[in-house]
């Protein structure tokens, strides 16, 4: 068997690798225009009923997942541009040289990427991410999330569908 059939660029599905950098396009294009348009139509924390369980409802988030560290003084930006920063550099190298074979994890990382690259635009030109999807049930309130959130948690999803089922299902060792 020859060593290099399992290599990116051997292959596989997708026939060729950028078609999961365009997913991450995709994602970033998607969060951008929403978020603009969250911005251009909605005032600041007014809510607009969709459904009884759903509001847009334009937030501005200066910290990270469920406002952790909003209120931090400022230097909580800095700290998540270089973190995002960071991260989004190691999902590419690692989508870039995951085997063509392994296509729901490079599914999963292209959206994460996506996701975070989306979220890191927003913390360099605003300083806060913009919010907009108020999902609720009665009184309670999930914190408000973007386009970006939406493909991180369900990159995060497919990563863990293919790490813990069809990991085991293709007998690769963990």
């Amino acid at each position: 068997m020859d060593d290099t059939a399992g290599k990116a660029g051997q292959g596989g599905f997708p026939p060729y690798p950028w078609v999961w950098l365009a997913v991450t396009a995709l994602v970033i294009l998607l969060d951008w225009h929403t978020k603009a348009l969250a911005t251009e139509r909605l005032e600041l924390y007014r809510p607009v009923e969709v459904f009884s369980w759903l509001n847009i409802t334009l937030a501005h988030n200066y910290g990270a997942a469920f406002s952790f560290l909003s209120d931090a003084g400022g230097w909580q930006r800095w700290f998540f541009i270089v973190l995002a920063s960071g991260i989004s550099g190691v999902l590419l190298v690692w989508l870039l040289r995951l085997p063509r074979q392994e296509w729901l994890t490079a599914l999963g990382l292209s959206m994460i990427l996506g996701g975070a690259i989306g979220n890191l635009v927003d913390r360099i030109q605003l300083g806060y991410v913009v919010d907009f999807i108020d999902v609720y049930y009665r009184q309670w309130h999930y914190p408000a999330f973007n386009v970006a959130d939406s493909a991180i948690t369900c990159g995060v999803v497919l990563l863990l569908v293919d790490m813990l089922i069809l990991h085991r299902r293709r007998g690769d060792s963990p």
